[in-house]
Parts: structure tokens; C-alpha cells; sequence
């Protein structure tokens, strides 16, 4: 059964926009899956250490057949080919990062996944792109994403030109 998955998309390092383009195409040839949408690119302050080049955002949906862990491996697949090297600091600058934001109704809360994700209602970076692809979502634990984004100002983002 094909379920519909919301994905974070962000970038700071070697040429971000690039990367992201990159990632869009990387997730519309995932097997048993279909991109359905993408958001505007927004250009967001990093978290964490402020010494590390702004961020470039967006928000994908995802049609797709495979379960989570398999979905996430196939993320954390992509943002190896695309050059990402974790590390221990959290925040830092990064080629691409891919975040499984929902998963359709599902609540997750394993080791490797939790969803919905568990910092989504705190970032503008992640709602208002989300909100562009789905704007009267109520998340599977009962929160409405618009509740989320009153309480989360568009402050630190600048929507980026097509």
C-alpha cells in the first residue's frame, strides 16, 4: 500500500542548491516510489554553530511502498553518494541531510527512527516548506500543522527564486 512520506531536504556545503536538485532526483529514483511534490527552496540561519555557511531547505513528498528502516537506509544511501560524513557534532555544516518528517499515520519511535520527527515543530525551515506541499495536515498524533506554525515565526528563512 503506497503511503505518503514528507521529507526535510538541507544542505550548507558544496553548492547547496546543486545538492539539493541532486537529492530531488535521487528520491524520484527510489524503487517502489514516486516523488509527488517539492516545496520552494528556502535559504534558512544554521542551528548549532553559527560559524558555518546558511542552509538551503525544502520539503519533498514522497509516494512510496517501502517501510521505514528500508526508506531509511536508501536516505542515508543518497546522502553518502552526495558526499555527507557524520560526525559527532550535532548541527554542523553538511553536504545533505534527508529526514524522514512523516511517514504517513504512522508513530515511530525506534533507536534509529523517530516519527514524526522529533524537532519538526520547532523548525521554520521544515514547516513552512511542509505547509506549501500540505497547508490543513493534522500530524498522526493529532497536532495540526497550522497550530505548529503559529507558534513557530518566519523568522531566519528568505524563500529562494525558482
Amino acid at each position: 500500500m503506497m503511503e505518503r512520506v514528507y521529507i526535510g531536504l538541507g544542505s550548507n556545503l558544496a553548492e547547496p542548491l546543486g545538492q539539493l536538485q541532486a537529492a530531488l532526483a535521487a528520491l524520484a529514483a527510489l524503487p517502489q516510489t514516486r516523488l509527488a511534490a517539492t516545496s520552494s527552496f528556502y535559504a534558512s540561519d544554521p542551528l548549532g554553530p553559527a560559524d558555518q555557511p546558511r542552509y538551503v531547505n525544502a520539503v519533498a513528498a514522497l509516494d512510496t511502498t517501502l517501510e521505514p528502516l528500508a526508506l531509511l537506509d536508501a536516505l542515508q544511501g543518497i546522502e553518502q553518494n552526495q558526499g555527507r560524513v557524520r560526525k559527532a557534532e550535532r548541527w554542523g555544516p553538511r553536504t545533505l541531510d534527508l529526514d524522514i518528517l512523516l511517514f504517513g499515520e504512522r508513530l515511530l519511535d525506534e533507536p534509529r527512527l523517530q516519527v514524526p520527527h522529533y524537532h519538526m515543530h520547532a523548525r521554520a525551515f521544515v514547516l513552512y516548506p511542509l505547509a506549501e506541499l500540505a497547508p490543513d495536515l493534522q500530524l498522526p498524533d493529532g497536532r495540526l500543522l497550522s497550530a505548529l506554525l503559529a507558534q513557530c515565526p518566519f523568522e531566519g528563512l528568505e524563500r529562494l527564486q525558482a
